[in-house]
């Protein structure tokens, strides 16, 4: 056995489908699966139903997470067509703000650019802002980012025209940053026969062999890995009208370490990703006293049927990884250890609420 000791990982997309579809996930299942997979800190997305779009849904979600929450959190609120000035109200207590560019459902959809402008005018320039943009799409932010001069972070890329063309943005001073998911690192279109076609289903899509070499070989512009933790339950993947999303937060963090005995990253690199630039991206306090411990030679098979997610399946089933989570320290409490999450609901606090003091351990 060889056992390591990490910084608490930070998963900066996650969904976990409360308020609205909590047959897929909670705050409580969501939060344990985040222990599980390693993650102290996660930061939730705002297309819930209803969405995240204004005080009262807002206080609403906060409430939900602080009596269900296993692990700490931040919540996105969402950029509508109509709510640019008083969304902004709201930055201080919020994770940042997330603009749908591309698909998705719900109403944040943003179709016109014009609302774009007027989010990233009204949104405080100290915050961040996350956006969903897919092909020229991305490009139209990338612009964005340049006229507005204001930082802006690039949900999922997944393809490589779109990190190819990041690497230049990053080059010219352009301010974007980016985030990549393992799904788009470790499967392609060539394993939808083996998934299933309707299990296969994600925003986006699983990308060619090419694109996964492509962001393979530009690994030094990928600032974040991020799960996109995408619960839905087996019954609507195999339905007629499959909905887009895989579950991720329990099994990451082995796909990285098996790629780091494989000599595809470093360790290093690792922790760059699902830590040092998370916190420094999303200004994200430290948490005192919080660390995992992993058995980095540990070989084993995932097996959806041991997860804490409720939807209970994972597009990488069966497949053999070599390092795994012993231990998760939260604030100075064993939160996880072994294969049993130990801290309880509502142990996780809300690192963006005011007057919060994570150094005192409440």
């Amino acid at each position: 056995m060889s056992s390591l000791r990490l910084p608490g990982l930070i998963d900066i997309h996650v969904h976990l489908r409360e308020p609205g579809a909590t047959h897929k996930e909670d705050w409580d299942s969501g939060t344990a699966a985040a222990l599980a997979g390693g993650f102290t800190l996660v930061l939730a997305m705002p297309n819930t139903q209803p969405p995240i779009t204004d005080e009262a849904s807002l206080q609403e979600v906060l409430l939900l997470a602080s009596q269900k929450a296993r692990c700490d959190y931040a919540q996105y609120v969402g950029a509508g067509a109509d709510n640019a000035g008083h969304v902004a109200a709201l930055a201080s207590r919020a994770a940042g703000l997330k603009m749908y560019l591309d698909q998705t459902y719900g109403p944040l959809r943003l179709d016109d650019m014009r609302l774009w402008m007027n989010h990233l005018e009204s949104w405080p320039p100290d915050r961040p802002i996350v956006a969903h943009a897919e092909g020229r799409t991305l490009a139209a932010m990338i612009l964005m980012a340049q006229l507005f001069n204001r930082p802006i972070h690039l949900a999922h890329v997944s393809r490589a025209e779109e990190i190819l063309l990041i690497r230049r943005a990053k080059e010219k001073g352009i301010p974007v940053t980016c985030e990549v998911c393992p799904h788009h690192l470790f499967l392609s279109q060539e394993d939808i026969p083996s998934i299933g076609e309707g299990r296969s289903e994600v925003r986006p899509r699983l990308n060619t062999p090419e694109d996964q070499r492509c962001l393979w070989e530009n690994l030094e512009v990928i600032d974040c890995f991020a799960t996109d933790h995408a619960p839905h339950t087996l019954s609507e993947k195999d339905g007629q009208n499959p909905p887009p999303g895989f579950p991720g937060l329990e099994t990451i963090l082995p796909l990285l370490l098996t790629a780091v005995h494989q000599e595809k990253l470093s360790l290093d690199d690792l922790i760059t990703r699902l830590y040092t630039n998370p916190r420094k991206i999303f200004n994200l306090p430290e948490q005192p006293n919080t660390w995992i411990e992993v058995d980095i030679d540990q070989e084993w098979t995932i097996q959806a049927q041991e997860f804490f997610t409720r939807c209970a399946w994972t597009p990488f089933e069966g497949w053999s990884v070599k390092g795994r989570v012993e231990r998760v320290i939260l604030r100075g409490q064993v939160a996880y250890e072994n294969g049993r999450v130990l801290a309880h609901p509502g142990y996780g606090r809300s690192i963006r609420e005011i007057g919060l003091s994570l150094s005192s351990g409440a």
